[in-house]
């Protein structure tokens, strides 16, 4: 059987996307053979696999998966590539309403080619002294840092990833620095199990938290954050009960080639 796909990345966020609106490739309880596409030695290489699935109702289903094999929590850079691949198969450009795991989202091409996705709204924010817990589809840990060059990514994250309190359904762990013009992110993510170029949940809620630790007032606010996979930048609504609302995730979504995977060669 050969498997056609497409691999995108978000800011050198990587995926591989299959197309299933009409024919069966692959089972999503087939955890070895997603791990293996996945895999960077061994298969095609990402950080993550999604199927395009239909759905009644919706323009399509975003079905994700980790590198690991396993379904996961909703991915940002992933649900920007996933509009972009819909696109290339069919669908046309403007907005699309679609459904993940985490429940429906609307994404939309920009004049400046690039792809925003509305993320959903936010009720909660733990903060601690120099940390903040919040789930942005995901859920995250962020924390601030004087000069993000001087963390061990892999290391400092994957301490707190499995730590007594986490260990057990994991967490994403993000590094701020904060700039001048922004904040600057480095994302340790679970099921990936390593620092990945870039976040796309993992930077919305650090801008979240950055809003939080700034003091900033209440009201429309969109900050640019810069990443190792290149920049992003995040707009929201700070309401007056503490909440986040029409929340956007704005970047790059760009396809690096297409191909055939052939699973049992």
């Amino acid at each position: 059987m050969q498997i056609p796909f497409t691999k995108y990345q978000g800011t050198g966020n990587d995926f591989v996307l299959i197309d299933q609106r009409e024919e069966k490739f692959i089972d999503r309880e087939d955890q070895v053979l997603i791990s293996t596409i996945c895999d960077r030695k061994f298969g095609i290489g990402a950080d993550g696999l999604i199927l395009l699935e239909q759905l009644a109702g919706f323009d399509y289903e975003m079905v994700y998966f980790n590198a690991d094999g396993r379904t996961s929590s909703m991915c940002g850079n992933g649900g920007r590539c996933i509009t972009a691949f819909a696109n290339q198969v069919g669908l046309p450009k403007g907005q699309h309403t679609f459904m993940a795991i985490d429940g429906q989202h609307i994404s939309k091409f920009n004049e400046d080619d690039t792809v925003s996705l509305k993320m959903n709204d936010v009720h909660s924010v733990i903060s601690g002294e120099d940390f903040y817990i919040l789930d942005t589809g995901s859920p995250h840990y962020v924390i601030f840092v004087e000069d993000i060059d001087d963390i061990d990514v892999k290391k400092q994250g994957e301490a707190i990833r499995y730590s007594e309190e986490f260990k057990e359904e994991g967490i994403n762990v993000n590094f701020v620095e904060v700039t001048k013009t922004g904040i600057i992110v480095a994302t340790y993510e679970r099921g990936v199990e390593a620092e990945t170029l870039s976040c796309g949940t993992g930077v919305t809620a650090a801008a979240i938290a950055f809003h939080r630790y700034s003091k900033k007032p209440i009201g429309s606010h969109q900050i640019k954050i810069e990443t190792k996979g290149g920049n992003l930048s995040v707009h929201f609504d700070a309401t007056d009960a503490g909440d986040f609302e029409n929340i956007w995730l704005n970047g790059r979504a760009t396809k690096v080639f297409t191909g055939l995977f052939l699973p049992n060669v």
